[in-house]
This record gives structure tokens, sequence and C-alpha cells, in this order.
């Protein structure tokens, strides 16, 4: 459609792995797999943490609406993503890429909050353990729950308008595969400015506040950790921060840096993979760290799955 001497697209067109068509069936067969595994993973935390009475304690409560969290940002990008690989089907409407934007953005964002607050979870069960069922009692943690996630659908809700009052008249091709900040505003005709000036300003908010909120926090953990006398009861202090440093190091390492890229010269396929790192990857891996490193999920899951898959056999069935 033209309107003077610009042109106003109705859709884009998500150019993504299109270099890559002969690997199409490769890429859409680890895709799936992936987010196959990313809910199952997923899922499976939540039914834990709800069905396991050993469970309902704050810790585990964040770690459901993680895990939660997980499915919902996933599931915004790559459906999408796996009908490009299978059809060909690069195109999405221009209201599709609204609603991807706002959703992915809003997830993202309520992540980086979330994380800060499991984080703060960890410090006062470790630093402060007589105080820990008076401070994070069950209506605190709905507050900080909730906050985290009023916070990540505002601060999107922002960026997204922000972003859609641009006119896009040069192009409707987005060099990425789905509908994020920085490949929007590569192809945005106005000024973006005021774009990227808000990303530095609302990313101290939402992003590099809870990243410092987390730093410091494992600071007075590290150091009370260190004054346990006991080996053993470090080693089991440790082992409860463990999962969460790891999915931390994982998310904030990828994400900060991928739109940091929106202020370099740097061309966007430089960035796929790790963009793929943390929008889709990330989410699978946080059920399997849990698992691995955190005893009691493991034991709970072996409790409430294997138990009533496998019932033990009693002495006298075996007779």
């Amino acid at each position: 459609m033209v309107v003077g001497n610009e042109t106003s697209y109705t859709d884009f067109i998500l150019l993504g792995f299109s270099n890559l068509i002969q690997f199409h069936t490769l890429l859409f067969t680890v895709l799936f797999g992936i987010y196959c595994m990313t809910l199952v993973g997923n899922i499976v935390i939540i039914l834990v943490t709800c069905l396991n009475p050993h469970l309902h304690k704050p810790m585990y409560f964040f770690l459901g609406n993680l895990s939660f969290l997980d499915i919902c940002y996933t599931s915004s990008t790559v459906p999408k993503m796996l009908e490009t690989l299978l059809f060909d089907e690069m195109t999405i409407s221009y209201s599709g890429c609204v609603g991807q934007l706002y959703l992915f953005v809003s997830f993202v964002g309520t992540e980086c909050v979330l994380l800060a607050v499991m984080s703060y979870d960890r410090f006062v069960a470790i630093c402060n353990p007589l105080l820990y069922n008076i401070v994070m009692k069950s209506s605190v943690c709905l507050e900080l729950a909730t906050f985290s996630w009023v916070s990540g659908f505002m601060n999107s809700a922002l960026h997204t308008a922000l972003v859609f009052r641009l006119p896009f008249c040069f192009s409707n091709k987005i060099n990425y595969f789905f509908c994020d900040i920085p490949p929007l505003l590569s192809i945005a005709c106005g000024d973006t400015s005021l774009n990227k000036l808000m990303l530095l300003v609302t990313g101290v908010f939402i992003a590099c506040t809870p990243c410092l909120c987390i730093i410091i926090s494992y600071i007075f953990i590290i150091t009370s950790i260190l004054k346990i006398r006991s080996v053993n009861g470090r080693r089991k202090a440790f082992s409860t921060c463990a999962s969460h440093i790891t999915v931390v190091v994982l998310f904030y390492g990828s994400c900060i840096f991928n739109y940091l890229q929106t202020f370099s010269s740097n061309t966007l396929d430089k960035d796929h993979l790790l963009s793929a790192l943390y929008s889709f990857v990330t989410p699978m891996l946080n059920p399997i760290i849990y698992t691995l490193k955190n005893q009691e999920v493991t034991q709970a899951l072996k409790k409430t799955f294997l138990s009533k898959w496998f019932p033990p056999v009693s002495p006298v069935e075996n007779l």
C-alpha cells in the first residue's frame, strides 16, 4: 500500500534461516525436539512442585512460575519458526508481528525480574534462616511473583508501542526468525533514537537492576556459606543455589549481550545463534539444571512419578 511517497506494509517476511534452505528439515527436527523437551520438562517441574507437599515452599513456588514462564515465551516464537522451516511460510501479518513482539518481550522482561526475586528468596533462606518463614510468607511470595509479571508486561507495552509507531517504508523483510526489537528497528525508516534511549532507560530497571540485585544477593550468600563450619552444611547450602546461578548465567549472559547489539554496527546474522540460546535452548535446559543440581526436586520427581509407574514390590507379592 502506497501512502504519499512512502510504502506501508501490511505484513512482514521473516528471513530467519533462509540462507540455510538445504538444512530446513534438519533444523525443523532439532527445533521440534527442543520444543517438545521444553514443554515436557517444564510441565513435569510444575506438576512435581504442585503435587508434592514437601515442595510447597517459596523457592519451588517461584520455580513453578519460572517453568510456566519458559513454556509461554518459547511458545510465543517457536511455533512460527517451525511453520517457516516446514512449509517455507515466511510471511507474518502486521498484527501477528505486534502480538509476537509484545508477548516475547513481556516474558523476557518477566524472567529478568523473577530471577532476581528467586535470588532474594535464597538470600533470606541462607542469610536469615530464622526469619525465612516470616519474611517469605505466602502473601509476600504472591506479591513478588505478581510484580515480576506486571513489570514484564508493562515494559513490553511501552516498547511495542514505540516500535510500531515507526513507519516501515523501506523494507518488510526482517532478517531474523521472529519479531524482536533490534531487527524491527533495523528496517524502520523513521527516527529510532527514542526507541534506543528507552531501551537503555528501561533496561536499567528491567535488566540491569535485577542483575545487580542478584550479584549483591550472592555476595552475601557466599559470605554466609563460607562462615558455615561444617563441610556438609556448606555443600548443602550451596547446592540450593547452584541451579539458580547456572540459569542466571545462561539467561542474563545471552540476553543482555544480544540486546546490546542494537547499539552496535554488527549485522544481525552474527547474533542468530546467540538469540537461539536465550530464546529456546535456555528454557529447555532450565528443568534439566534444576533436576540435576537440586536433590529435593530429584527425590520429589522419583516419588511423584516413578513410584506410581513402578510401585515397589512387597515381599508377599514375591511369594
